[in-house]
């Protein structure tokens, strides 16, 4: 067999209902690559789920863990392609996306990452929007996270140089690590296709922990950029307080 290009971790919680399309998306790419599944200990029906595709995962776990993050980073040490790549067990890949990841890093030596476009999801709905993405330019990214976590592959050997995400954030270690890909080898390249899909549902730690998802994000473009943009602080009512409320209002009906 041909040595694995791409490690692919999967962290996930609970999810059994989405994680049977996250892996079928994962399984359906033409490229080498190994497969973890790193699950925090579900009760749902995620271990059938898991178990059913076992003979094609390179390793999967379940039990107890200390979040996203220290799950993620469990994963990647398991693995050893040169190339990593990580989807949450709720999102989806598209048809191809992961060889267009790889064709353009492959052609970006000095990238530590690249990035694609990417489409939400709203599960209640069942319709599609785009994410904001764009080029790659360090004050539009202590505007706004311009990444899509779902649409980017990572060169390994950048992940090593800069250790991997940090687990001490719970909510925004995928913008925390680009900063510091940035910051120590340099801009992530902009790849202008949609690679990858974003699950907005209900249960998504964005919806459910706003406050804490600002806290952490304006608290990393502090750390980077020194500067945090008034942006952060006129949208962090509406984000946090009026989301939140019009989420209950809604939940109540």
């Amino acid at each position: 067999m041909n040595k694995p290009l791409v490690t692919v971790v999967v962290p996930s919680f609970n999810q059994g209902q989405f994680l049977d399309q996250a892996l079928s998306s994962i399984f359906q790419q033409k490229i080498s690559m190994e497969v973890f599944v790193m699950d925090g200990g579900s009760t749902d029906n995620s271990i059938d789920i898991i178990k059913k595709w076992a003979p094609k995962l390179a390793g999967w776990r379940s039990g107890p863990d200390d979040g996203q993050a220290s799950a993620v980073n469990e994963g990647v040490k398991m693995g050893s392609a040169p190339f990593i790549y990580w989807i949450n067990s709720d999102d989806w890949i598209l048809p191809g996306g992961l060889k267009t990841l790889l064709s353009s890093l492959q052609k970006q030596p000095k990238a530590p990452a690249v990035y694609g476009r990417s489409s939400n999801f709203k599960q209640s709905s069942g319709k599609y929007t785009s994410t904001f993405v764009e080029a790659f330019v360090e004050y539009r990214l202590a505007f706004r996270c311009i990444i899509s976590q779902p649409a980017t592959l990572i060169r390994r050997s950048a992940w090593q140089k800069v250790g991997g995400l940090d687990h001490s954030l719970h909510m925004s270690m995928d913008y925390d690590l680009w900063w510091r890909l940035y910051k120590k080898i340099g801009p992530l390249y902009f790849v202008d296709d949609f690679v990858a899909v974003n699950r907005d549902h209900d249960a998504c730690k964005t919806a459910t922990n706003r406050r804490l998802h600002f806290q952490e994000s304006i608290y990393i473009v502090r750390k980077y950029y020194g500067d945090v943009p008034l942006k952060w602080w006129l949208i962090y009512p509406y984000s946090v307080w009026w989301k939140s409320m019009c989420r209950l209002f809604v939940r109540s009906k």
